[in-house]
Parts: C-alpha cells; structure tokens; sequence
C-alpha cells in the first residue's frame, strides 16, 4: 500500500496524525539534516501503525518535506492498514 506522508523536522515531539492536502502529517524532533528527519518520520509511522521499520519503504522524496512510502505489511491486509491511515489522518 502506497501513500502520501508530509514530514515536519524540528517540532517540540515527535507525532503522527493530521492531513496535509491528503498526505499524513509526520511531526519529527529531528532536524533535517543528513536524512535525519526522513528516517525519523518513519520510524515513527512504523511505530503509530504497530509495523516493524523493515515493513516501510521510502519510494520518493528523500531530500523533500512531502514523501511517497510504500507500506508491505505480512500481518494486516491493505484494507485495514488504509483504514489506519485514514484515522490517523483525521484530528
């Protein structure tokens, strides 16, 4: 399953939750520096879903805020990864 994640670095915590023109808000306390902040993000976006971090792969947007993520999860189909995703999306 592939969706759209907005990375921000350097908030106060680290949190996932929130839609940003339909791509998942990651809130990070890395900087964006050396790829900190994207590796942060998705760990992060492994833990909210209860994934392992070998199951989240980075396709686009290493050197950008916006990301594509491809999600290959052997535990829980796509829908119901999808309907987690839409969850978190909402406020």
């Amino acid at each position: 399953m592939r969706f759209a994640v907005r990375v921000k670095p350097g908030s106060s915590r680290t949190r996932v939750g929130g839609d940003h023109d339909g791509a998942l808000v990651v809130r990070v306390t890395a900087r964006a520096v050396d790829g900190r902040a994207t590796e942060a993000a998705l760990r992060a976006l492994a833990d909210a879903l209860g994934l392992r971090r070998s199951e989240i792969t980075l396709v686009t947007g290493a050197a950008s805020r916006t990301k594509l993520v491809d999600v290959e999860s052997t535990s829980r189909s796509d829908a119901a990864l999808a309907a987690e995703v839409t969850a978190l999306r909402s406020p």
